[in-house]
């Protein structure tokens, strides 16, 4: 390579594009210093060969720099990096355990909120601790910011929070580097910032907020799916407890909705995944019930689609926490936040 410190780092397991890594690599390295204003880079020959990658990614991944005026050629010579504007000014590493629409709500709105201030690199995990692991591993001293969702799966495909190794990893980013995102803070030391949802306390307070249209049903059946490839913290079942037994509710922990329910009037189903509630809301369908009169439904999580079908939701802010996490960056702010949490109201119950 032509610099002692330009290294481009491509990770084969990463889900973003190759000339997508490329680009980032370079601009982060100019952001960095590792490549100085006017410093030649490698030929598209070179670097194809040297990364073992198609010369059509190299070319793509040039092509877009050039468009964005971070390298120019130079006919005869080669190319050169070249000043710009849209180098970011801080580099943020960005960690979410799945690519559910929720958890891209939070990245969009931290992405949107930072502007043209940072840039942003995602991976995503899928709760598995090995994998969290090897990408902070990889990517320690490379970033001014580490924004991490802490959520993990045992042995057994059921929720935690933390595992010795994850907080042994965590804890070699410097905590004014550290932001944690979603779940509530594990045993970390020192002064870091977290905007974090307390899933038991949430789940009650919102459930407490509809309790004069909840009341009206006779039994409340919680729909939480006890093993999964992206598990759900236990904290919501212990909330959901808490509030059916203080308000003297009959109530109901199920796995899933099931083919042929048993759908009795004035039962109101609390779903936490997509496919049950599309599961119960066509059981209700097909058996002439009305939602919202015979059968009540709430949703874990807002979408704009349950905004459509005029479902109620408990829901996070993921708007307002991704956009928290931007402000505690672009103000180096180190603050512990719990999120805003929300009952919406709407036809379903």
């Amino acid at each position: 390579m032509t610099s002692q410190t330009f290294e481009i780092n491509i990770d084969p397991n990463s889900r973003v594009p190759k000339y997508k890594q490329i680009v980032d690599s370079i601009v982060y390295d100019i952001a960095q210093g590792n490549l100085k204003i006017g410093e030649k880079i490698p030929s598209i020959n070179e670097l194809s060969e040297h990364l073992l990658l198609s010369r059509d990614t190299v070319e793509k991944a040039y092509k877009n720099l050039k468009e964005k005026k971070i390298i120019v050629s130079v006919k005869g010579k080669g190319y050169y990096t070249s000043k710009t504007d849209l180098i970011a000014k801080t580099n943020v590493f960005f960690l979410v355990n799945k690519p559910s629409t929720y958890k891209m709500m939070i990245y969009n709105s931290f992405v949107d909120t930072l502007g043209i201030n940072g840039h942003v690199n995602l991976y995503i995990y899928h709760c598995d601790e090995t994998l969290f692991n090897k990408y902070l591993e990889r990517n320690l001293g490379y970033y001014d910011f580490y924004v991490i969702m802490p959520h993990f799966r045992d042995e057994n495909s059921n929720h935690v929070s933390h595992t010795p190794a994850v907080l042994e990893m965590i804890d070699r980013i410097p905590k004014q580097k550290l932001i944690l995102l979603d779940n509530t803070k594990p045993d970390i030391k020192g002064d870091y910032g977290s905007i974090y949802q307390d899933f038991m306390e949430d789940i009650y307070s919102a459930l407490k907020e509809g309790l004069d249209r909840i009341k009206k049903y006779d039994k409340i059946i919680l729909v939480y799916p006890n093993k999964s490839v992206n598990p759900y913290p236990k904290r919501i079942v212990h909330g959901f407890k808490k509030f059916c037994v203080e308000y003297r509710f009959d109530f109901e922990v199920l796995d899933e909705i099931y083919d042929d329910m048993e759908l009795q009037s004035k039962d109101v189903y609390i779903t936490i995944q997509e496919r049950d509630l599309v599961n119960l809301v066509r059981q209700i369908r097909a058996k002439d019930l009305s939602m919202g009169e015979d059968i009540g439904v709430i949703s874990y999580n807002e979408t704009p689609l349950k905004e459509l079908l005029g479902i109620t939701v408990i829901s996070t802010d993921f708007k307002a926490m991704g956009e928290s996490a931007a402000y505690m960056v672009l103000k180096n702010k180190k603050e512990k936040v719990k999120n805003v949490f929300k009952y919406i109201e709407r036809n379903s119950v």
